[in-house]
């Protein structure tokens, strides 16, 4: 079992990235492996609507032309059994580089013949600080995203600064649960 997480957090000592080594363990202790990724220590670029069409060569061939680590990502997400995307809340939206990350996915899986993606399981995980009131419109967005990637959506999470405390044994016990590679069949 295959589990990889994307955060949308630089910081690797903040909430998101406690929230993700909760998930960690979790699965580990479920028996399943795990890979984490922070997107903004990556070389990802946003994209760039290559044509004056604004689409590309993503809607032909479903691959992007940007030579950065894109590519590499998309290739752990088709290993993967699931795929945590955890961002930290901004302007009650997800963060910049989870936001550019998933522009540029959504264009290369829509199109992608015999998509992996209803095979792929996928959870979505927002957490805010300050009031925390945006987490549910970024949640919203998040999940907007992956449903029209395809993927299938087994778990949406909300967190702030006020319940995390209160969330993460929530979430080792979700990663126990990812571990078992659920679905929404």
């Amino acid at each position: 079992m295959q589990v990889t997480l994307l955060s949308g957090s630089r910081n690797p000592e903040g909430r998101t990235a406690e929230a993700i080594k909760a998930i960690v363990e979790g699965v580990e202790k479920g028996g399943g492996a795990t890979e984490v990724f922070f997107l903004p220590t990556l070389k990802l670029e946003r994209c760039r609507q290559c044509e004056s069409n604004g689409w590309g060569i993503c809607r032909r061939e479903a691959w992007c032309l940007i030579e950065d680590d894109f590519p590499m990502l998309v290739d752990k997400i088709k290993a993967s059994d699931v795929v945590v995307f955890a961002t930290p809340v901004y302007f009650a939206d997800l963060s910049e580089s989870m936001r550019s990350f998933l522009d540029r996915l959504r264009r290369i899986w829509a199109f992608m013949e015999g998509r992996p993606s209803p095979d792929i399981s996928a959870v979505g995980l927002c957490l805010s600080g300050g009031g925390g009131g945006g987490a549910p419109s970024a949640l919203l967005n998040l999940e907007r995203i992956l449903q029209m990637c395809g993927f299938d959506i087994v778990d949406m999470i909300t967190m702030r600064r006020q319940n995390f405390d209160s969330k993460l044994p929530r979430l080792k016990l979700t990663g126990e649960w990812l571990a078992t590679k659920p679905n929404s069949k």
